[in-house]
């Protein structure tokens, strides 16, 4: 397909899970892509895998923290260095986050979580919105969540970064307008995803089973709708977070159980998703 030739695009995140989906999905389209992500080893995994699929010119792999302003810089800096431009980023680096009782939340757990989920985002937009004015316009298109839309979604930090998320497309979208760039976020339910599973997806089949559609959410279904919403074909698209979840939200949903018995109440601390970064975890049962 050819229907992003030419564009150049960022995405963090892009290492793993909905990240790489996206990126094969955008050289397959024909963009030359721009790979970030906290960890080396799946990001050198993940520009292997491009060049065995013959788009080894079109991508490169930069290490990034994008809770950091300057590496967010830094990145999209690269991209124009490497492939003079900058026409997409796809702003969806993420980690699970804090979880637990509220009384049991840290502050400093707090604070990682809305580091990585919602001030990268903030940074991602600054910095990819001056690089895209160069050339008369693009796409931001940013990783939200249907649990930023709900309760009983996710943990209360994550849903809450991930409504934060959700209210700056809307706010970037409308400032954005007029210089011809388009804010976009995609909101999926359960994806089958190593921030999900962490290498046990038959630990989840219980919420893949609440989602009305019939087929467990896969990172290309991410992909597929990414391609779409960061093409011209959906040029008259901005402001808007599209939910990409089988269904979920239509019947409502309370995935991770109600009240006490709701899995992230059992346990506190803090998960890292596929950072390389070891995940904390304290059992609370003692203090029942």
């Amino acid at each position: 397909m050819t229907r992003l030739l030419g564009k150049v695009a960022i995405v963090t995140g892009g290492a793993s899970g909905m990240g790489r989906a996206t990126v094969m999905r955008f050289l397959a389209d024909g963009a030359k892509v721009v790979v970030a992500d906290l960890n080396e080893a799946n990001g050198a995994e993940t520009v292997s895998v491009a060049k065995a699929n013959g788009h080894g010119e079109s991508i490169a792999f930069v290490r990034c923290d994008v809770a950091k302003e300057s590496d967010v810089a830094a990145l999209i800096a690269e991209a124009e260095k490497r492939f003079s431009r900058l026409d997409i980023a796809y702003l969806n680096a993420g980690v699970g986050g804090a979880f637990g009782p509220i009384a049991e939340t840290s502050v400093e757990d707090w604070d990682y979580t809305f580091a990585v989920l919602t001030r990268s985002v903030f940074l991602g937009m600054k910095h990819a919105s001056q690089a895209m004015k160069k050339h008369g316009g693009g796409v931001i298109l940013v990783t939200a969540s249907i649990a930023g839309m709900v309760g009983g979604g996710g943990s209360h930090a994550y849903s809450a970064a991930k409504a934060a998320v959700i209210s700056l497309i809307e706010n970037v979208a409308a400032e954005l307008g007029g210089d011809r760039i388009r804010v976009v976020g995609i909101a999926p339910g359960v994806i089958s995803t190593p921030l999900v599973h962490r290498g046990r997806p038959e630990k989840y089949e219980k919420q893949f089973s609440r989602q009305p559609w019939p087929d467990r959410g896969e990172p290309e279904v991410i992909a597929d709708v990414a391609s779409f919403l960061v093409s011209d074909e959906a040029r008259f698209i901005t402001g808007e977070t599209i939910k990409v979840d089988g269904g979920l939200l239509a019947q409502g949903i309370a995935l991770w159980g109600t009240g006490r018995d709701n899995t992230f109440m059992k346990s506190a601390g803090v998960n890292r998703g596929t950072t390389g970064e070891a995940m904390v975890v304290r059992n609370l049962r003692d203090k029942s």
